[in-house]
């Protein structure tokens, strides 16, 4: 199908309007769709979209792109965890609005895990939202104990679709000082989503994400999503009731994560049907819903991994992950993403049969992207080693190794530090320390091989610290929860241990972390183009637009003036 082409000047004035007219999102306009099905491929970039669609021209993402409306620039917000990617899609806000920095992040005001004498408890949390809340990390149902499971995965369907309730241990959960209750993840999200507005106007909702933690999709209300499924993907593959207890989790062999996958792709379609997650009762096609694929993810930051062989139709074991250099020079996929992209883009083109394309919009993003996509640019820095010597380093100095400096460090392939010592001052003697912090670290060759690779200022090519840190984010120095340093890495550098366990990661600002694909097709989407830059934020007031609804019904949509995207409900 030939693409048309949005003008220019229209072009223009998005690329260029920082804020929305407050007409644009107040007004309502006639649904262009009963059902919005939201897909999030974590890792997908753009580059990565194009080449698929390229050397899978009868692809159902070819399909998609060459009939749709194809986002050439999009970016997910900073810092690119799936946390804040994903609240970024379904709010319209970036962490200065939400709150949501990371999966695994700080706050100077919670009380921590286990907290009971609040009265006299030191305010400053590690809240960690992921699969450390589940009642059974170790288990697929995330501990609600679904007899048989183990000998037949297909019964996850009965899942509890309310993780809050069933699924979240308490006790595992940071504690609101003023209550002395523990706070869930959607208690935690400071604005409202596009789930609950929906939800708040009689539609029904629904979503599929990894953990159970993805509960702060539903929204400080904590009712946002009816039907929410939540296979716990860092589980163990085999009953870890069994002698040898836990085993290796869905994450660790790509063709392991594709089955993981496989079970949400089950939900979709009976949503798609009119059905709840496990295909009972008969509550109707949600008018949003959808789910995140894992599957990519997994096969670029792997260094090696099995896979199907799509030409003999036979698992290779041992393949190597990520990306290879081809024979012009050009760094693609190779054989374990290719298998991953084309499992994803099948189970996409089931949904995409099931579905009724007279009344559905799907949109096709990512929460993050993932960097590096070279593997010989990869760098791997130990972190761990790295905080221990900035600690001692403060010892020396103040003359106390009571209370470290670090209060709290997420370092995937950037740096965010949370200090003890909220002060200007020791915000920049961290940033001075790794400044100057050096060492050997590990990289990989062609063959997949470890291989020893120096580095200098700890891996960063910029370091924020202090009020520098809260204006990068767009929030006071006095926020509660922002990180004290902020480090930019340097192109390849992943913060991890001694072992080439990953060849990539997301979470920092490069562009291979932030620029992802972003397609939008269906009823009433003409093919188009755009080339403008826009922000995967924007899906948000979209699909309100989409359904009729007026986008400034979103918090973030008010406070940050998001637009919808250009080209679509317009």
């Amino acid at each position: 199908m030939k693409k048309s082409a949005l003008s220019l000047a229209v072009l223009a004035t998005v690329a260029l309007s920082g804020v929305a007219h407050s007409a644009d999102n107040m007004k309502p306009i006639k649904p262009s769709a009963s059902s919005v099905l939201l897909i999030s491929v974590d890792g997908l970039h753009q580059n990565d979209l194009d080449w698929f669609v390229k050397t899978h021209p009868n692809s159902a993402l070819a399909r998609m792109v060459n009939g749709g409306v194809s986002f050439k620039n999009a970016r997910t917000p900073f810092p690119s965890d799936s946390f804040p990617g994903m609240v970024g899609l379904v709010t319209g806000g970036n962490p200065r609005t939400t709150g949501v920095y990371y999966d695994d992040a700080y706050s100077r005001k919670l009380l921590p895990v286990g907290a009971t004498d609040c009265a006299h408890a030191t305010p400053g949390a590690e809240v960690q939202y992921a699969e450390n809340v589940d009642k059974n990390q170790d288990r697929l149902d995330a501990g609600q104990n679904i007899p048989g499971l183990y000998n037949n995965l297909d019964l996850i369907s009965t899942l509890s679709a309310h993780p809050a309730k069933d699924l979240i241990d308490p006790a595992q959960l940071p504690v609101d000082p003023k209550t002395c209750t523990p706070v869930y993840p959607h208690q935690y999200i400071k604005v409202n989503t596009v789930f609950e507005v929906l939800h708040a106007n009689g539609l029904h909702t629904a979503w599929s994400d990894k953990h159970a933690a993805y509960d702060i999709l539903n929204g400080p209300s904590g009712v946002g999503i009816d039907d929410l499924f939540t296979p716990e993907i860092n589980s163990s593959v085999t009953d870890p009731s069994l002698p040898g207890g836990a085993g290796p989790d869905f994450t660790k062999d790509n063709l392991n994560t594709q089955r993981y996958d496989s079970l949400k792709v089950k939900a979709v379609l009976n949503w798609i049907q009119g059905h709840d997650h496990a295909g009972n009762s008969k509550p109707g096609t949600p008018a949003l819903f959808g789910l995140n694929f894992q599957s990519v993810s997994t096969a670029q930051k792997l260094n090696v991994s099995s896979y199907l062989d799509s030409k003999t139709s036979t698992v290779v074991a041992g393949g190597l992950a990520g990306y290879v250099i081809d024979a012009n020079g050009k760094t693609v996929p190779g054989p374990v993403l290719e298998g991953a992209l084309t499992f994803v883009d099948q189970q996409i083109g089931q949904l995409l049969n099931a579905a009724d394309l007279n009344k559905t919009v799907f949109i096709v993003t990512a929460k993050h992207g993932q960097s590096p996509q070279a593997r010989e640019e990869l760098t791997i820095i130990n972190d761990g080693a790295m905080i221990d010597a900035l600690n001692a380093a403060w010892a020396s100095k103040t003359g106390s190794a009571v209370t470290p400096l670090v209060a709290h460090a997420m370092d995937d392939d950037g740096v965010l530090l949370w200090l003890n010592d909220h002060s200007e001052a020791a915000a920049q003697f961290a940033a001075d320390f790794l400044v100057h912090y050096a060492g050997t670290g590990i990289g990989s060759d062609a063959a997949g091989n470890k291989v020893a690779k120096s580095f200098t200022s700890a891996g960063l090519k910029k370091i924020l610290a202090g009020h520098e840190a809260a204006e990068f984010i767009g929030v006071s120095a006095h926020d509660d929860r922002v990180p004290d340093v902020i480090g930019i890495a340097k192109q390849g550098s992943v913060y991890g241990g001694a072992k080439l366990s990953k060849i990539a990661e997301h979470g920092g600002d490069a562009a291979e972390d932030r620029h992802v694909g972003l397609v939008v097709f269906g009823n009433g989407i003409h093919a188009a183009e755009v080339r403008a830059p826009v922000e995967t934020t924007r899906v948000a007031p979209t699909i309100l637009k989409l359904l009729g609804l007026p986008a400034d019904r979103l918090k973030s949509v008010q406070l940050e003036g998001t637009r919808a995207l250009p080209g679509v409900a317009e």
